[in-house]
């Protein structure tokens, strides 16, 4: 349906076409002509013409350049002599380098050496430039008269813009040209009522609705599908999970994605010469860390060498301070446990918290694998709590990301005993797939970090197999394209 402005527009273009005469007839702004405009087009009744040029505007240097070339003084410098002496030019010494640049260039002059001293010789072709104008000079007073880019060409717009002399910006010109629908249309009449478009104050108040009448709508047209800003799938899994804890009762763990080998491995009773330390593992970084206060270090230390005051016998070894102040590139956000532990207070049991944050492996990337991916992580800490509430805990977090089919077997973890796993069911594959490690911490890392043997559970999930099992994703790193087109069409989930 036409509003009033439209037909206005219509009628218009019997006459002119250009913007800014539709402008002059119809009194309406240009952004309202072109509104009408595209619902002319979208309607057959008109069509929108657009060609795009280059507009060139004159900089300081480039008005200053227009006066006279700095090759120009020069050139007008030789007189019946073919050769000119350089110490014998007397314009501005910052513009004779230039201009020798450009003439010599140009092929305009040869510079000749004479002992310490430069000698100039005029060519044929430069004799020739000395009564007619150089490209640039020509290319300058065309731009003062206002001609458009269009009539110049590229080398000489690109050898301008390259002295500073001019910009070079893009300019639309749009035309509207009546179709013959629309000239048809016109014959056939046109109303020009008032109709009411949008309900407001006024209308109301006047009761306009009485007197002149609801602009119609065609509720059965055609739209255009425009594709609204979404947010990237993974960030919305995300924060689904960070949701899932805090409406389970956890708080959130945050720390530094650089971490000291002491939280990331020793803290967690891994040994020193473990071969999840080396390169083929781990990303070291440069730079040396403060470990903490000394009492806990020791700590730490005595349970790794001998098994400290506890019945364990440590892993009888050296322990290295040099080591544990290594930087590392956190391999998992089980270090944001460890610091937690060391942090809490007894008085403060029971506690739960939770981490999703990203972790760093020195992995071969292939279809599964990525040297860095998501991780969440959780810790109840607590007297009496056991191996079921660790399991009902998980089987709450898999049945909020939408998992129905999963199950627990025993498993085997270096910091955890006893330890779980719980695999999910691909349906696509047919195969059990292992997704989250998980236990009750032991005491060689407990008693250290909160001063004596208080049960803590544990798990640490990745959860890219989840998203991709969803999205039916068959590549890790497709979870990480910027792919507008995918983001666009994947159907959102409860995230």
């Amino acid at each position: 349906m036409l509003t009033v402005q439209d037909k206005k527009v219509l009628l218009a273009l019997e006459d002119t076409g250009d913007i800014q005469g539709l402008i002059e007839k119809t009194q309406l702004p240009e952004v309202a002509i072109m509104r009408s405009a595209l619902t002319l087009q979208d309607n057959n009744l008109a069509e929108i013409h657009e060609h795009t040029e280059a507009v060139v505007d004159l900089t300081e240097e480039g008005e200053y350049l227009s006066q006279e070339l700095p090759e120009r003084k020069i050139l007008n410098l030789f007189k019946e002599p073919d050769t000119l002496d350089v110490e014998d030019i007397s314009i501005d010494p910052s513009e004779v380098t230039i201009a020798l640049g450009w003439l010599k260039r140009k092929g305009l002059i040869d510079i000749l050496k004479k002992d310490t001293s430069l000698t100039l010789k005029i060519t044929e072709r430069g004799r020739e430039y000395q009564k007619m104008k150089l490209p640039e000079e020509e290319a300058l007073d065309k731009i003062r008269s206002g001609m458009g880019g269009d009539t110049l060409s590229p080398e000489i717009l690109k050898t301008l813009k390259s002295r500073k002399a001019v910009t070079i910006r893009e300019k639309t010109q749009r035309k509207i040209i009546l179709t013959e629908k629309g000239a048809q249309k016109i014959r056939e009449g046109l109303e020009l009522t008032e109709q009411i478009s949008q309900v407001t104050p006024e209308v109301l108040r006047e009761r306009k609705w009485t007197t002149i009448g609801f602009r119609p709508y065609d509720i059965t047209a055609d739209v255009r599908d425009i594709p609204y800003g979404k947010r990237h799938f993974v960030n919305r899994a995300i924060e689904y999970v960070r949701k899932i804890w805090l409406e389970m009762g956890f708080k959130e763990m945050k720390g530094p994605l650089v971490s000291s080998a002491f939280w990331n491995f020793d803290a967690l009773f891994q040994p020193q010469d473990h071969p999840a330390r080396d390169m083929q593992d781990t990303f070291f970084v440069a730079g040396k860390a403060d470990l903490p206060e000394n009492s806990l270090v020791e700590r730490v230390k005595a349970m790794h060498e001998h098994g400290g005051d506890i019945s364990s016998t440590g892993w009888k070894y050296q322990w290295d301070k040099k080591e544990a102040q290594k930087l590392v590139l956190r391999t998992h956000t089980t270090v944001l446990s460890a610091r937690t532990l060391a942090e809490i207070k007894k008085s403060d049991l029971p506690l739960k918290f939770f981490s999703v944050g990203k972790v760093f492996r020195n992995e071969k990337p292939d279809w599964n694998h990525l040297a860095e991916f998501y991780q969440t992580d959780g810790i109840v800490v607590g007297e009496g709590v056991n191996l079921r509430n660790l399991l009902g805990y998980l089987a709450r977090f898999l049945q909020k990301m939408g998992i129905q089919n999963f199950r627990f077997r025993p498993a085997y973890f270096p910091y955890t005993e006893p330890s779980v796993e719980a695999e999910v069911y691909n349906s696509r594959t047919k195969e059990w797939v292992e997704l989250i490690g998980s236990g009750v911490f032991r005491p060689e890392v407990v008693v250290p970090l909160l001063g004596e043997d208080i049960p803590v559970l544990a798990w640490g999930p990745g959860f890219g197999r989840i998203i991709m099992d969803y999205y039916r994703i068959t590549y890790l790193r497709d979870l990480y394209r910027n792919d507008l087109r995918q983001i666009r069409d994947l159907e959102l989930w409860m995230w």
